[in-house]
């Protein structure tokens, strides 16, 4: 809930002991779980007017999962020309590791907690990209996966969104665009408020195609595009052209999940082929980053990797939170960028709002701006320190020092020294975790 603040009685709890999920809940007043080179002048384009924007979302993707990362075996040319041509995030961070939570920080630079009507979706009181950027005459489409509210007044074209066009479960059959999976098996495709069938079509091929039509009917004024994949999550139902590209990987998940992979890159080079036919490429604001972490749901047959780095989807380790994350805008950043700066998604909405000279929405923003670091390898972290709290966990990271909360259980780790997270430093460095500790339960309290 936006604004909340601690009840008077939370002042008597101590600050270097952990707080649970569920006093740092009952001293909200939340009550319930959140839902599952260089840059060149700034806020103006090649065009004389405001850069288009696409923000590529892919869901359930693993830190690694893509060749510009580092995947030996997959196969994923065109978001690696995409990081070739732009600024690549080697410490990039999600602030939950599950769908809904870390789409409402993408959406609004706000930490879920903030954001979140819980046992709801987004709150219909905050402020979306869409709504900061429709407000300097953007044209606004959500294309793909909302999981961001079920209820009347919480869709996306309830969210600063001319179009929407998708669903809004957390998973859908890609052909029958039925939802299986909990209750009873429903049609769960819309475009606005209108259910929209169309059985037998290949979802991520009709996202493709409603995308390439807002594109080319915006193509003579600035457009924010929102792509929020429903792939490589389950069902696991790649492009059966992708699947004859893997048949040299043994491993049966690993096969389906590579090809699943291929398609959500292959379609993501649909939509830059487009904005290069139309001219609008340079002058084009392209960002691609996963949700969170690679899935090891039994549905998902667990073919995601996180390489190197422990954990995945519905974590608080590395590998739930740390994503590809890659922005692009060949008329003011340079190519062949890296960036090893801890940043986080919620950077996303001040970051474009520098960029398109949007204000700034009047709630306070957790994220940054993001300009800085894209302009210069020198340039710091916006962040000293970075807050999770997922269910019953939590984590902080300050330097290379990270904590996990799990229930009664802390975990000290030191990225530098160890990255995997599999040596636990509290011994020899107790003076590090009453910190930390202190650090959470102080930022637990001002949420």
């Amino acid at each position: 809930v936006a604004g909340a603040r601690a009840t008077s009685g939370a002042s008597s709890l101590s600050m270097s002991t952990p707080l649970t999920r569920r006093q740092a809940l009952a001293s909200l007043g939340l009550g319930a779980a959140a839902l599952a080179g260089g840059a060149m002048e700034l806020g103006c384009g090649l065009l004389g007017r405001r850069p288009n924007v696409v923000l590529f979302v892919a869901d359930d993707l693993g830190s690694v999962d893509l060749r510009c990362y580092g995947s030996k075996d997959l196969l994923t040319p065109h978001i690696d020309n995409l990081a070739h041509g732009g600024v690549r995030f080697t410490q990039f961070y999600v602030t939950a590791p599950a769908c809904t939570p870390s789409r409402t920080a993408i959406l609004t630079g706000r930490q879920h907690p903030r954001a979140l009507k819980l046992g709801s979706g987004l709150n219909p009181a905050e402020t979306t990209i869409a709504e900061m950027l429709k407000a300097v005459g953007y044209r606004t489409a959500c294309i793909g996966k909302w999981h961001l509210g079920y209820d009347d007044g919480m869709y996306a074209d309830d969210q600063g969104f001319d179009e929407f066009f998708g669903h809004r479960t957390g998973a859908m059959d890609n052909y029958s665009h039925h939802f299986y999976w909990g209750g009873p098996d429903r049609h769960v495709m819309w475009r606005g408020k209108e259910r929209w069938h169309e059985e037998g079509s290949y979802f991520p091929d009709m996202m493709v195609r409603e995308s390439i039509r807002f594109i080319e009917a915006s193509k003579d004024e600035p457009f924010f595009l929102y792509m929020p994949f429903n792939i490589p999550h389950y069902p696991i139902q790649p492009d059966p052209a992708a699947r004859a590209r893997y048949g040299h990987i043994k491993n049966e998940s690993r096969r389906e999940y590579a090809a699943l992979v291929s398609t959500l890159d292959d379609r993501v080079g649909m939509i830059m082929a487009k904005l290069e036919e139309l001219d609008l490429h340079d002058d084009t604001i392209v960002i691609f980053l996963s949700d969170h972490g690679h899935s090891e749901e039994e549905r998902s047959g667990g073919g995601g990797s996180a390489g190197i780095l422990r954990g995945g989807k519905m974590t608080l380790w590395e590998g739930g939170l740390r994503v590809p994350a890659i922005i692009s805008w060949p008329a003011r950043l340079a190519r062949e960028q890296l960036r090893p700066q801890p940043v986080t998604a919620m950077d996303l909405l001040p970051t474009l709002a520098e960029y398109c000279d949007a204000p700034l929405p009047q709630a306070h923003l957790d994220g940054k701006s993001l300009a800085s670091v894209c302009a210069s390898k020198d340039s710091a972290s916006p962040h000293d320190v970075l807050y999770w709290v997922y269910k019953d966990n939590w984590a902080v990271r300050e330097g290379p020092w990270k904590i996990v909360g799990q229930g009664n259980d802390i975990f000290l780790a030191n990225l530098a020294l160890d990255p995997t997270e599999t040596i636990n430093y509290p011994k020899p460095h107790r003076h590090v975790e009453p910190r930390l500790i202190d650090l959470h339960n102080r930022w637990i309290l001002e949420l």
